[in-house]
């Protein structure tokens, strides 16, 4: 007989793992450990780009360094991981439902910082623009980064 599971409770934590049909301890599955590593990720990249984005605004310049010099939004990259990672080891409908609906608020809410940073940096802020992209960074190869003029 199958235990009822409220679909919004902790019990429900184990979806993937019971929809997949393994009967192990969940705690040390691949989802968990997955979800570790995006968890781990996303506050790394979110320590990293706060770093980056105080010491700009401090000194009243545009930040283009370190994550950012690979996204436009690093720390909006780092929430999303962080949510996925959560959504990877305690999925609830709840969380299923509430996860699209973060990453549109998310998007719109980097359309407003970067139409402000347009404002506020002007030409600085259009090649950066142009060069970096908004939330997935560009993999370039070794012959991308050795040979630019080519």
């Amino acid at each position: 007989m199958m235990p009822i599971v409220s679909a919004i409770s902790l019990s429900a934590a184990p979806l993937f793992w019971d929809t997949v049909g393994w009967r192990s301890n969940a705690n040390f599955g691949a989802f968990h450990l997955l979800s570790a590593v995006f968890i781990g990720g996303g506050f790394w990249l979110l320590a990293a780009a706060w770093r980056v984005l105080y010491a700009a605004q401090a000194s009243g310049r545009l930040a283009t360094s370190g994550p950012y010099a690979l996204v436009r939004h690093p720390q909006h990259v780092g929430f999303v991981l962080i949510m996925v990672g959560f959504l990877l080891q305690w999925p609830t409908l709840i969380t299923l439902i509430m996860f699209p609906i973060l990453l549109v608020v998310y998007v719109r809410l980097a359309r407003r910082e970067e139409r402000d940073s347009a404002a506020r940096f002007g030409e600085a802020w259009t090649r950066y623009a142009q060069a970096t992209p908004l939330f997935f960074p560009r993999w370039r190869t070794s012959h991308d980064r050795a040979a630019p003029n080519t």
